[in-house]
Order: structure tokens, then sequence, then C-alpha cells
């Protein structure tokens, strides 16, 4: 099923198929949804002002940011116009959508207002010899504020060159990317985390746009290289797989988990074929070094991981010794008691619930995506 923008009526998140140049794709995606890219501006607009960072001095940081963003990579401030153009919205609308965390650097009255614009998520990676399927399995719940079930698109991006692999990004509307796969059969996800390291040094870039360089790598190796060459602003995971078939025909494929604190990597690889992990730290290295932050005010992640943890390892021991794509959607839809699970429902603020449910088939270029998981389980397909 080939998903379009018309298709938002009907629940699904619209795809926005863009090429061109850096300043034609991103015309392309703000032109595609302009609401959304609105929406998702006020969105974090409202947050900020809630906390006493608004208006003029909001704008004047945003832009503030030009700079960074220039000197990383020229492309992504020439997209992001292209999105601010397309959309009808401000330039610093853009900026702040991406790098929403970063442009408040060097302002120690907003480390919480920081903080509090963090999300979660729970994510897991089945390697090839383990999935029915045959082919390697990427799949998360996006854990954020429900709003953003109504500014989240998927982008298909064409690109030029033999070295450019194309992409299939699931995103915010208006910025650049936040998980997704290539052409190349690389994948990335995201998971918050959370140390006392945080908000302490400046960062090269926004982390955001780190992880958009990493989709846009050619291989597993020179994606852990970006990543390994850049300072943070504060803690990150990622899960980063890579996929492809072998000259037998056989589908090969492995994965790496980075938990990313702002000065260093701590990694972890894959046990029994299978890789886990929710929003707390679980490296032993890097426990032993930092200081947890994040169980503080997302408890449930423990048991968010070792549930999924449980029910793979079951189905690795039962029937054909493999997990299907079932498994991994009763997995993630699954609550826990009345204290909410690894799909999250509406708290008692009304705003913060799991907005996506992501599987990704990384050799076949595919993802299913469900919209408002707590509402319901269908999946639209999206393909490379």
């Amino acid at each position: 099923m080939s998903v379009s923008i018309r298709d938002v009526d009907i629940g699904h998140f619209p795809l926005i198929e863009v090429a061109g140049t850096a300043y034609q794709r991103g015309r392309l995606h703000g032109g595609a949804a302009p609401e959304r890219v609105a929406r998702s501006a006020r969105l974090y607009r409202r947050q900020l002002t809630r906390q006493g960072l608004g208006g003029d001095r909001l704008t004047r940081l945003a832009l503030g940011m030009r700079s960074v963003i220039e000197r990383f990579d020229s492309a992504y401030l020439d997209e992001m116009q292209g999105i601010a153009d397309g959309a009808g919205v401000p330039l610093a609308d853009v900026i702040l959508i991406n790098c929403r965390t970063e442009m408040m650097f060097g302002q120690s009255e907003l480390k919480m207002v920081c903080r509090e614009l963090e999300d979660g998520c729970t994510g897991l990676v089945v390697l090839p010899e383990h999935a029915a399927s045959g082919g390697l399995m990427h799949a998360l719940n996006w854990d954020w504020l429900q709003e953003c079930a109504d500014t989240g698109i998927v982008l298909r991006m064409r690109r030029d060159g033999a070295d450019q692999p194309d992409l299939l990004l699931f995103t915010e509307a208006g910025a650049l990317g936040r998980h997704g796969l290539n052409s190349a059969g690389l994948s990335m996800s995201v998971n918050f985390l959370s140390s006392d390291r945080d908000y302490r040094q400046l960062a090269d870039v926004p982390l955001a746009l780190v992880r958009r360089k990493m989709l846009e790598a050619p291989d597993m190796d020179s994606a852990m290289k970006v990543l390994w060459r850049t300072r943070r602003f504060c803690s990150s995971n990622l899960m980063l797989t890579q996929a492809g078939i072998d000259r037998g025909g056989q589908p090969l494929g492995d994965a790496v988990n980075l938990e990313c604190a702002p000065d260093e990597i701590f990694w972890q690889a894959p046990q029994h074929g299978l890789l886990v992990h929710a929003n707390h730290w679980l490296c032993p290295v890097a426990r032993s070094k930092l200081r947890e932050l994040g169980l503080a005010d997302n408890p449930d992640s423990l048991y968010r991981q070792r549930r999924v943890e449980t029910v793979l390892q079951q189905a690795l021991y039962r029937g054909s010794g493999k997990v299907d794509w079932a498994c991994i959607k009763n997995v993630l839809a699954g609550a826990f008691l009345h204290a909410g699970g690894v799909l999250r429902k509406p708290g008692a603020d009304g705003q913060h619930a799991t907005v996506a449910t992501t599987l990704m088939d990384v050799a076949a270029g595919v993802m299913w995506i469900a919209r408002k998981p707590c509402q319901s389980q269908v999946f639209a397909e999206y393909r490379l």
C-alpha cells in the first residue's frame, strides 16, 4: 500500500516524496505539509514559552544556531530554508524544530526546560538468523507528546550519486529526520537517556543533525565514525543496524546499541541475536562511570526493558524458534497492570503517550507504521 499526503484523514502519517537539491527537497517537504510544519513550531514555542522563554528571545536563540548548522553541513541549512519557504514559516521556526535542545546551550537557567522536552522510546532488533521473515527486523515505539500524531510525516528522499543512499524517514514535519532506513541497508532509531553529564559542555552540532548524517551513510562503519567525531549536549541512545544479502542470496545483518553520553559512547552487541533498549543505561561500564537521572521520571523503563526481552526470548524457545512480526507487534502493544506498559497510554497530564509504532524490514526497505497505536493497531506500509 502506498500512502500519500491525502491519506491523513484515514489516520495514516502522510508520505512526502522529495528530490533535487537540498533546498528543493526542503521546499517540497514544507510545501506538502505546511499546516504540520506550523503546528510543530507552535508546539515547541508553546512548550518553551511556558518555561519563560518565548517571543524575540526564542527567535534570536534559534537564528543564533545558523552558523553551527552551516559549519556541520551547509546543505542542512539550505534544506531548512527550503522547508521554511515551502511552508510559509520563518527559518527560526524550522531551526527550533530541529535544534530545540542545543539552541539553548549556555543558558544555565533553561537546563530543566531541555530535560522536559526530551522523549522516550522502546526499541528492539532481531538479527536474521532468529527472524521468521529471514531478514533483519528493527522496531520501536516512540513515546512523546500526543500532539505529534498530527505533526508526524514520512519522507521518501531521492538523492543523487552512487555513494548517496536514498532515505525513508519518519519525522516531525519541519525536521530533517528522526528514525528510518536507507537504500544501503542501514537503519537507526533513537531512545531518550539522561545522566549527570548532560548540558555541561558545548556541542559540536545538534544531535538530531548527527542522526540524519548517520542515516545518509553508505554503511555502519561510516555512520559510527560520524557519531564518534562529534560532541553532544546531552545523552541519547542509538540503535544502529546494517542488513543485506550475501552472494548466495542469504540474508545478512548486524546491529549495535550506542549509549551516548555527551563526552563518551558505550556500546552493546546483540545477545542471542537480540537487542532491546528502553530509557535507562544498560552498559555496566556506563553505569559505573555516570549517574542515571532518567529513572526518576521514567521508572517504567525498567519493566518495559524486561518485558520486551522476556517475550522475545520466549519466542526463540518455542515453536519454530523464530521471532515474527506478530510477536513484535504484540510486545510493543503490551500493557503492564495499571502502570502503563511498553505501549504508553495517555497519562494523567493528557499529553504524553505512544505516538507511533514503527516496524522496519531493513533489507527490503519497508516500514510499517501505526499512528496512535493506543487507539488503533492498523499499520500503513511505506516502501523505499
